[in-house]
């Protein structure tokens, strides 16, 4: 029987254009002006900023440089810990001025909450940062929903694709892999999930439906039927 919920966001409770459309540019937008304010007065931002220079080998006084190492990692979609978190403080600034709302697809609420209120925990596995994750669903187009959730995982347990990072996050939620339902819109976050033992839904919600024996749902209604008859 499924008694947890572990989703990912981009895709299968989120759109992915909220997160290239908006998010990413907002934070590529803002980026320098941040990092020229914070970057001598916030710890947490020069903790960052020393990683990014480690890694680029771009002095850390050099300020514009490793804004340009942050920006050419933006545009390539790296999973860089430093970059998501500066990207979070980022947006951390956007959600509490309003510039921001977090984007939840209507079935998605409605289903989050219901589950939520039928006893089952919901918990959130996304590349994006812990702290990028409350945000989002924090500060939303369908209000705050932090209190439905029981937890956040990111890539600080393994990369999304790896089986190990399913296995870790089971040792640390205590359960059994088949009480489990993993719900993503990327084959290959399931195919690990599965090999840990956890069930999967993949959520297509345009374009042709995949030909597999894999479950598929339009959207969280229908992982609501399968969660029914389970």
């Amino acid at each position: 029987m499924i008694r947890v919920i572990l989703t990912d966001i981009e895709g299968t409770t989120s759109s992915i254009s909220f997160v290239h459309d908006e998010l990413f540019p907002y934070a590529s937008e803002h980026l320098l002006e941040f990092v020229r304010e914070h970057h001598h007065t916030t710890r947490a931002v020069t903790e960052q900023l020393a990683i990014v220079a480690e890694k680029s080998g771009v002095d850390i006084k050099d300020v514009d440089g490793l804004v340009d190492v942050l920006q050419n990692w933006i545009a390539e979609d790296r999973k860089e810990g430093s970059l998501k978190a500066l990207q979070g403080m980022i947006w951390e600034q956007g959600y509490r001025s309003g510039e921001l709302k977090g984007h939840i697809y209507p079935d998605a609420a409605d289903y989050l909450q219901r589950w939520h209120d039928r006893g089952l925990r919901l918990f959130v596995y996304s590349s994006g940062s812990v702290k990028a994750q409350k945000l989002i669903f924090g500060h939303s187009n369908e209000g705050d929903f932090t209190p439905f959730f029981s937890g956040y995982f990111d890539t600080t347990v393994g990369g999304k694709k790896e089986v190990q990072s399913y296995h870790n996050i089971l040792a640390e939620l205590g359960v059994e892999p088949k009480t489990v339902l993993f719900l993503s819109d990327v084959e290959a976050e399931l195919e690990a999930a599965e090999q840990a033992g956890v069930k999967t839904a993949w959520l297509v919600r345009e374009g042709a439906l995949p030909e597999t024996d894999r479950f598929v749902a339009r959207d969280f209604s229908e992982v609501d039927a399968l969660l029914r008859k389970r």
